[in-house]
């Protein structure tokens, strides 16, 4: 029996790890969706390759880092309880892959393709897995101070601070560090509305990332004993309030209406384990709204060309998750309770802190050193044909 339970975990998670790994498919198609046709073929590759790269940087420094585990053995060691060490590793890994895949859709469409991936290593390989360790291995000691000081350790379930905002937090720094796309403000103060290039492909993306994150969420648990059918309600709760909220405030735009359930998601991951139902709706609601709003004042008043919003939605809607399960996953609002709010927010806001220096650092350096972004010929020209020398739709057949 004993034989049967491991190896039923180690399906679970490995089911979890490709639902996941198909979340990156979504990803890709919500960036190739937003972006302008020239640069589509460029966000395709960018997805693909950084989770390539991600992968290297985390199998032989990150989850070192994270969890001071490597796999310098023996195939027969690793191979042990049914590989389920090893199975954890690309479950982990396709969360970790999800940082440079979120500073995707931000830095879209004026960013160098190999300065990227330089920073997708660093950041994979050593910053991410060191917050990541922090909250889900317990290093340094912080979650005991936690714990001793406020009664509860930081509860971040399933990522959406650790993940989705740290994620969100460095890619507003890259974004500031890049500037915006050129032509997008001009001195007079009129903006240059780039619409998406495909709503159908944007659609896609959202539809495939929705899916996914039941793996997400629901496979955080790590072990079928430890499956919650509760997850997988509250993400679905949290899914349609930030879709209805995202629809009315968003007032029918189909952009908003299929980041709304996107929203709702990335807020109910950290407490997803612990919040009623109604919890979970109303957080999703105000994640919904909250991206809305904070997407069209940071385009329109505050001019930070953040293409997809994935500041809105990845790093101030996993903040708000973060606060939230202090907040829903209390007894009091029919929660399973065992949270702690001064635990949540000091945790949050030092994965806020933590995400947009280390950010703000990595890409600085590299800034520095290599620089950042497209010329302006580069750029005019579009990354499709300035990077890859193609483009998503050739305008003809080859004549001889």
């Amino acid at each position: 029996m004993e034989q049967f339970k491991t190896s039923s975990d180690v399906l679970f998670v490995l089911l979890g790890a490709i639902m996941v790994l198909a979340m990156h498919a979504g990803f890709a198609f919500l960036e190739v969706g937003t972006v302008r046709r020239k640069n589509q073929v460029n966000a395709l590759v960018k997805i693909l390759v950084d989770f390539s790269v991600s992968t290297i940087a985390y199998f032989f420094v990150g989850y070192a880092v994270a969890y001071g585990v490597s796999f310098f053995q023996g195939a027969d060691v690793l191979a042990a309880r049914s590989g389920y060490d090893l199975v954890k590793f690309f479950f982990l890994l396709t969360f970790a892959a999800a940082i440079p895949a979120i500073i995707s859709g931000g830095i879209a469409e004026r960013a160098r393709f190999y300065p990227q991936l330089a920073a997708t290593a660093l950041l994979v390989g050593l910053v991410y897995p060191f917050f990541e360790g922090v909250v889900w291995n317990s290093n340094f000691g912080f979650q005991a101070w936690l714990e001793a000081s406020f009664g509860a350790t930081f509860h971040d379930f399933a990522g959406s601070v650790v993940v989705h905002a740290v994620g969100g937090w460095i890619a507003l720094a890259a974004v500031l560090l890049l500037g915006a796309r050129h032509g997008r403000y001009n001195k007079s103060g009129a903006i240059a509305a780039h619409p998406p290039s495909s709503i159908p492909f944007l659609a896609l993306g959202a539809w495939i990332l929705t899916v996914g994150w039941f793996g997400f969420n629901v496979m955080s648990a790590q072990t079928v004993e430890g499956i919650s059918g509760l997850v997988a309600v509250n993400s679905l709760m949290a899914m349609v309030g930030g879709t209805l909220a995202a629809l009315v405030m968003g007032k029918n735009d189909p952009g908003f209406v299929h980041n709304g359930p996107l929203a709702g998601l990335v807020a109910v991951c950290a407490g997803s384990d612990l919040m009623h139902p109604i919890g979970a709706l109303v957080v999703g609601v105000i994640a919904g709204g909250l991206f809305v709003q904070m997407f069209t004042l940071t385009q329109n008043r505050w001019k930070i060309d953040d293409v997809l919003g994935v500041w809105p939605l990845h790093g101030l809607c996993g903040a708000w998750g973060g606060i939230a399960a202090g907040i829903f996953g209390s007894q009091a609002l029919g929660g399973m309770g065992g949270v702690s709010f001064m635990s949540q927010l000091i945790g949050t806001v030092a994965g806020v802190v933590f995400a947009f220096v280390g950010g703000y650092l990595i890409y600085g350096i590299i800034k520095a050193v290599a620089g950042l972004r497209l010329d302006a010929e580069e750029e005019y020209e579009g990354a499709d044909l300035t990077i890859h020398k193609i483009s998503a739709t050739p305008d003809r057949d080859a004549t001889w």
